[in-house]
């Protein structure tokens, strides 16, 4: 159990430390933006796969006994999860985690209609699905921790924003977007632009969730998410 508390420890404050605006910009000075983007998201995989490994390794106690049904719930939920997080990170967004940073004014990608913090919600989803068939302490530590941390995000990058930009940008953003999915566009605040380079993240965002459901999951996690079924 010491280990997988020492990754969970150490998974946080790499992601308290580099992120914090400081360290950030002296990081990206120093390497460049792409650098920076590439060995932090490398070290947060690293980190990952330490704190799978460890829980892994760890002594099983159940609050709860899964039950069948309880599987459905990541099943459903995760195909939205892969598709936030790999359209999030593809596209344009001035105010929240991507790989592209946005050009003129006003440019944002196309899932910034539903939320502004696609990642994070991805990210959300994936860690409260994971609960229910998951009843042991461990899981609970790990998937409760990362949904925490995707919660606690969202202001911080709030936060980060109306500092950065002007009054004038930081309300346009506010009056286009929304924290909670599809918000905004169901107040006709935001309207759902198609474009090419959406329409194909979405469709890899999907197939490697289904990769992962057959495949990736069994062979990097360790686990058939299928054999309840």
């Amino acid at each position: 159990m010491a280990n997988f508390l020492l990754a969970i420890l150490a998974f946080l404050l790499a992601h308290v430390i580099p992120p914090a605006p400081p360290v950030r910009a002296r990081l990206i000075a120093l390497l460049g933006r792409p650098v920076y983007l590439f060995t932090y998201s490398f070290l947060s995989i690293v980190f990952l796969v330490w704190i799978i490994a460890a829980g892994r390794s760890a002594p099983l106690i159940y609050l709860w006994y899964p039950a069948p049904w309880q599987a459905l719930i990541p099943l459903v939920a995760m195909p939205f999860a892969f598709w936030f997080i790999v359209v999030g990170l593809a596209v344009q967004n001035r105010v929240s985690i991507t790989f592209r940073r946005a050009g003129e004014a006003g440019s944002q990608g196309p899932i910034t209609a539903i939320t502004r913090h696609p990642v994070l919600v991805g990210f959300l989803l994936w860690s409260l699905a994971h609960i229910p068939p998951n009843g042991d302490v461990v899981s609970l530590i790990l998937f409760g921790g990362m949904g925490l941390l995707a919660l606690a995000g969202i202001p911080v990058l709030d936060r980060r924003a109306r500092r950065r930009l002007s009054d004038a940008e930081w309300a346009a953003v506010r009056a286009q977007t929304s924290i909670v999915p599809f918000l905004a566009i169901l107040e006709g605040r935001a309207h759902l632009r198609s474009e090419r380079n959406f329409w194909l993240w979405t469709g890899l965002g999907l197939a490697f969730y289904v990769w992962f459901l057959f495949q990736g999951h069994r062979l990097l996690i360790g686990v058939d998410p299928l054999t309840w079924f």
